[in-house]
């Protein structure tokens, strides 16, 4: 574990002199639990070397607003420095996924990071994956249901079938469409 001096240093206990190996499952998910937590490890992952805390804080508040670095403001970048300097890259630093120089306001990732950040960068891609295939097949059957639904409403309009009234052309196309909404709410179960 890492603690602090008054000087705001970051060094290593008597007890630990270095980092775990690895992370139990539990300290990851409670490390991530924490979105800006997440974030950092997201924009130190990107990077090799030592960073300036600043420059982290501005590109978590800039995600956070979703706006760019150049235009946030002092308060929300103010307000994103004092979490993470006070207690998110401190917990990082506990954890030995980071050196955080508190003093001097310098962050590094250390290899132990990687660990973390494999599980930010698998749940991403597991989901994009899940995703994508069933997307442009889903889209094309309601494309051919709204299309059917049209023609069937031109042909009640235009008096060419007669027999079917227009509150039965609308509860087959209430039907079509409940019926296509369950098929693919069972599909993505």
């Amino acid at each position: 574990m890492m603690s602090t001096l008054d000087t705001g240093d970051a060094v290593e206990d008597d007890e630990a002199s270095e980092p775990a190996a690895s992370l139990s499952k539990d300290d990851t998910f409670h490390i991530l639990q924490n979105e800006r937590r997440r974030r950092v490890l997201a924009y130190l992952a990107d990077t090799d070397g030592p960073v300036d805390m600043r420059d982290i804080a501005e590109q978590v508040a800039a995600w956070e607003h979703d706006t760019t670095v150049q235009q946030l403001s002092s308060d929300q970048r103010q307000r994103v420095y004092i979490a993470l300097y006070q207690s998110h890259l401190p917990k990082l630093a506990d954890f030995g996924l980071i050196h955080y120089n508190r003093s001097r306001g310098i962050v590094e990732r250390t290899p132990l990071a990687d660990e973390v950040t494999a599980y930010l960068l698998s749940d991403t891609s597991a989901d994009s994956e899940d995703e994508t295939p069933a997307r442009p097949e889903w889209l094309r059957y309601y494309a051919a249901v709204t299309a059917l639904s049209a023609v069937g409403v031109t042909v009640v309009w235009a008096g060419l079938l007669a027999a079917v009234p227009g509150v039965g052309l609308a509860a087959a196309i209430t039907v079509a469409y409940g019926l296509l909404t369950l098929a693919l709410a069972l599909d993505t179960l």
